[in-house]
């Protein structure tokens, strides 16, 4: 680390920004990758993902999330409706290919271009979506972008007690930042949250690292990975501290 700077009453303060400009909310655009697609969430959406989602056999995959599950199609798509306005959060259905059926969401959230600051969440995936490249590749999209307007930091929250949650933002080259207590109240239960983030300097060996396991040479005939994000994340990130 470098010498702390210290204003004239001899305070320790942060490093300064004299360039910064606060980046633009994100804009309401398709992003396109190699596995899959992720478009700005519209209403005629809504069937669709009813379908994907109707496939999972219980209603475990709303526990963390603050709304659902819905007890009807008619229920789901007036959700569809109402939250394909908003600007934050910004929706996103994920489509694996370009003319398939929406086989997820996930959202831009807590937008603060003062701050250079933007939260992914809102995740829904699908049975067929979980755990595949689309999956990994739409959420380095959504980081792709991010870094690219500007931003500084990047977010990733959860409940506490949503271990898959808080292993896939490890996976996906997150720092764990700590725990806030009691941090909200939904469906009537207590959140202590846990708290992610990657940092714009960090991002360059994070990209690097989602490039080499997305690359077509990583996967065999079945598309079965040869390498682990994980261990692409690890070699990055221990060669960046050498």
């Amino acid at each position: 680390m470098g010498t702390t700077r210290v204003n004239e009453y001899g305070q320790p303060i942060g490093e300064p920004l004299p360039d910064w400009t606060p980046p633009p909310p994100p804009p309401r655009v398709r992003l396109v990758g190699r596995y899959c697609e992720l478009r700005p969430l519209e209403p005629s959406t809504a069937d669709g993902l009813w379908e994907a989602f109707s496939l999972d056999p219980d209603a475990r995959e709303w526990t963390y999330l603050p709304y659902g599950p819905f007890p009807d199609r008619e229920a789901f798509r007036q959700w569809v409706e109402e939250w394909s306005t908003t600007n934050d959060p910004l929706l996103y259905s994920i489509h694996p290919e370009p003319d398939a059926q929406p086989e997820g969401l996930a959202a831009y959230l807590r937008i603060m271009p003062a701050s250079g600051s933007i939260e992914v969440g809102h995740l829904r995936f699908s049975r067929r979506l979980a755990r595949t490249r689309a999956a990994t590749e739409a959420m380095y999209l959504m980081m792709r972008q991010a870094f690219s307007l500007g931003y500084r930091r990047y977010e990733w929250k959860c409940d506490v007690f949503n271990q898959p949650s808080r292993r896939a933002a490890l996976r996906l080259g997150f720092t764990f930042e700590g725990i806030f207590r009691q941090a909200t109240v939904y469906k009537g239960r207590s959140r202590d949250t846990a708290w992610f983030s990657i940092i714009d300097t960090e991002w360059p060996d994070r990209a690097r690292a989602f490039e080499a396991w997305l690359a077509a040479d990583n996967f065999d005939s079945r598309g079965v990975q040869q390498r682990s994000l994980s261990d692409f994340m690890t070699h990055r990130i221990g060669s960046a501290r050498e």
